[in-house]
């Protein structure tokens, strides 16, 4: 089991951030379900020192989703550290740096994957946290910015000598986007000769490979992303019933509704597709959710799952 500062992890699977999905609702329920640390979306630096509005907002989180740490992005040691500070008065378990995101407007200010061109900002960004906070710093990364530029082993030694706590590697380079396949190999090299704790990071879709990822890799724990939309199973390894989804998916959007008001249940829509995609029927029923504008109505229409 991990331990970071005084925090130690709840499980060895951990929840991902992903924009627009690890909302404090999804990682409530990922929480009940055992995800061992779950994370915020990557939220900017400059919004937090500037005390953007809709920023703000993305730093709330719930006591039940503890230990949780919120992530932050940007490109100027002095922005990140200010913003850390900031981040660490509301009390999260945890201060994350993201040096992995792969979107274009991130990585064309500098920030996200583009770190990964340059170690030594690697270092003073997260060097300048590491001595701004008292909580623990931790980082993701990915492997490179291409398969020509592997800068891997360099960003993890700068994050060590910075004195980051924990490295979350994702094994595709920021060229990949989300597509190829995540290289575990490159995982388990990082993980023999690090310092610190590595959580590997792609391509995990079940409960099985995430324990097959950790043993193959070494890693003592790993991080899933996108195989957890709809699948908050994926913490426990327990395989629902149909009435069971029903129920998660009524629980969450009752969640939703809670955090958003009735907007909830439009963003709630990008949710049902996935927990539903299994059921027969769902491309038809998937139709009548993506429209329905009550809570009633979506109830019925999951009713109808169960009883069909």
């Amino acid at each position: 089991m991990i331990t970071l500062g005084n925090i130690t992890l709840a499980g060895p699977l951990m929840l991902a951030p992903i924009a627009g999905f690890t909302d404090s609702p999804f990682r409530r329920i990922a929480r009940r379900h055992g995800a061992g640390l779950v994370v915020t979306e990557l939220i900017s630096a400059e919004g937090i020192v500037r005390n953007n509005r809709k920023t703000m907002d993305l730093l709330a989180y719930n006591e039940e989703e503890r230990p949780v740490a919120v992530q932050i992005f940007g490109n100027r040691a002095d922005i990140m550290a200010e913003a850390a500070a900031i981040v660490e008065g509301l009390g999260p378990d945890v201060i994350d740096i993201n040096m992995g995101c792969p979107a274009r407007r991130i990585c064309a200010s500098g920030s996200g994957a583009a770190l990964l061109l340059d170690p030594g900002k690697v270092f003073r960004i997260a060097d300048s946290m590491v001595k701004r906070v008292r909580v623990p710093v931790t980082a993701k990364i990915r492997i490179g910015w291409d398969h020509g530029t592997l800068t891997c082993f360099e960003t993890v030694k700068a994050l060590e000598d910075a004195g980051v706590s924990m490295i979350v590697v994702h094994g595709r380079t920021r060229a990949q986007q989300y597509g190829g396949s995540a290289d575990w190999n490159v995982i388990r090299s990082i993980a023999e000769k690090a310092r610190v704790p590595i959580v590997g990071n792609g391509d995990i879709r079940s409960h099985g490979e995430a324990r097959e990822r950790m043993a193959f890799s070494g890693c003592p724990a790993v991080m899933i992303g996108r195989g957890a939309i709809g699948n908050p199973w994926i913490f426990s390894g327990t395989m629902p019933a149909p009435a069971e989804i029903v129920d998660q998916i009524k629980n969450h959007l009752d969640l939703m509704i809670e955090a958003n008001g009735d907007r909830g249940i439009m963003l709630m829509r990008k949710h049902f597709v996935r927990y539903i995609h299994a059921f027969r029927g769902a491309r038809h029923i998937r139709k009548d959710l993506v429209v329905a504008n009550d809570r009633e109505t979506v109830h019925k229409i999951l009713d109808s799952l169960v009883e069909g």
